[in-house]
């Protein structure tokens, strides 16, 4: 009531599951999970501005006003009650980092252009960003 000056009539819950976000909010129930990992590690203050943020999806939603993160609503109320951005990561999350598997070669012989990849591309189907030209594969 403080920040938004409208109730929250839903059900706000903390799921321990959330280990790459901090929050979401639920357009079809209008309910919001938390992050109990967010809390446990860095507290009530940075769980606060993660509970605005979806707060500002939440009130927004209602008022059928842009809620989505690219929408100026959104930006505009959430930087008035001082929600987070984005949440803080997680210390013992560690990305999963494919290593570099792949490389494509340029066949044309003015370009020689190199693009490196970790998923297989199918040669037949894509062509040189650069001069158009075709594409030979390196597995590395």
């Amino acid at each position: 009531m403080r920040w938004f000056a409208r109730p929250f009539l839903h059900r706000a819950t903390f799921n321990k599951r959330l280990k790459t976000t901090g929050g979401r909010y639920f357009p079809r129930t209008h309910n919001i999970d938390i992050s109990l990992r967010q809390w446990e590690i860095y507290g009530a203050d940075e769980v606060e501005k993660i509970i605005k943020h979806e707060l500002c999806h939440y009130h927004l939603h209602l008022l059928q006003k842009g809620y989505r993160h690219r929408d100026a609503d959104f930006r505009q109320l959430l930087r008035q009650v001082g929600g987070s951005r984005h949440c803080r990561p997680l210390p013992d999350m560690k990305r999963r980092q494919e290593p570099i598997r792949y490389r494509l070669e340029c066949t044309n012989d003015s370009c020689r252009m190199v693009y490196y990849r970790k998923r297989k591309v199918d040669v037949r189907k894509y062509a040189c960003g650069r001069c158009r030209g075709k594409l030979r594969l390196v597995v590395q």
